[in-house]
């Protein structure tokens, strides 16, 4: 890329179609890594906070990608992909303890924690993946946005675009986690997905330009929520 130029212009080379099945293999909702399980605190607003029709709903997943998702998973994973390519550990291990230290209830930790166990599982038995780097990262109790970012490390895709698959994946459960808990028909549901599909690309560039200094995870109203979420009657979701 010319200096100074404008990254959310610039014209990525295409995407080899195995790459791409990849992509879209690590975003989807079948991949058993037990996203389906989780809400995301959402089933607590619901219960809680007034979450209860379609347009409130949208409104707070459209929060929760720029507020919480874009300020710090992604920029997680836009960080830690290019470290796994370079086989750098150390930065690595200092990424996934962020992560682990920034999870602000014990449920959202869990979350981290056993969806980037059962990610690493999967890639145990899934060609492409270093060993070596898979043994290194079980050592370090992985987290999801760094294990993420190793199962996307080999494929010869982009950052962005591991970023956009990453976010998607996220929209996708999160809609229907909605679908379940407020609730909401299919076709509210496509409506929302549909918008959180139009913010995701502003979402991405803005994680990739994001420092170490600027990464946050301060979202109190979440994290006072899944407090609560942790011992609310009557459930559907883990988190």
């Amino acid at each position: 890329m010319t200096p100074g130029a404008d990254p959310t212009t610039h014209a990525a080379p295409a995407l080899p179609a195995a790459s791409l099945l990849q992509l879209i293999w690590l975003a989807s909702p079948a991949l058993p890594v037990g996203g389906f399980s989780y809400s995301e605190v959402l089933e607590a607003a619901v219960d809680r906070a007034g979450v209860a029709t379609e347009s409130i709903a949208s409104n707070w997943l459209a929060d929760q990608l720029q507020l919480t998702l874009a300020r710090g998973d992604l920029a997680i994973v836009a960080q830690a992909i290019p470290a796994w390519r370079a086989g750098d550990l150390a930065r690595i291990k200092h990424l996934n303890d962020w992560v682990l230290q920034t999870r602000e209830s014990s449920e959202l930790r869990l979350q981290a924690e056993q969806m980037g166990r059962s990610l690493l599982d999967w890639l145990r038995n899934h060609d492409g993946a270093n060993a070596a780097h898979i043994d290194a990262c079980a050592r370090m109790m992985p987290t999801y946005p760094v294990a993420f970012a190793l199962a996307a490390s080999p494929l010869d895709a982009d950052v962005r675009n591991c970023l956009l698959a990453y976010a998607f994946g996220w929209a996708e459960n999160m809609v229907q986690a909605a679908l379940k808990s407020v609730p909401l028909g299919q076709s509210a549901g496509q409506r929302i997905l549909a918008r959180l599909a139009g913010a995701i690309p502003a979402a991405v560039e803005s994680a990739l330009q994001l420092p170490d200094d600027a990464r946050q995870a301060f979202s109190p109203m979440l994290a006072i929520l899944s407090a609560q979420h942790e011992t609310q009657y009557s459930r559907l979701f883990r988190s």
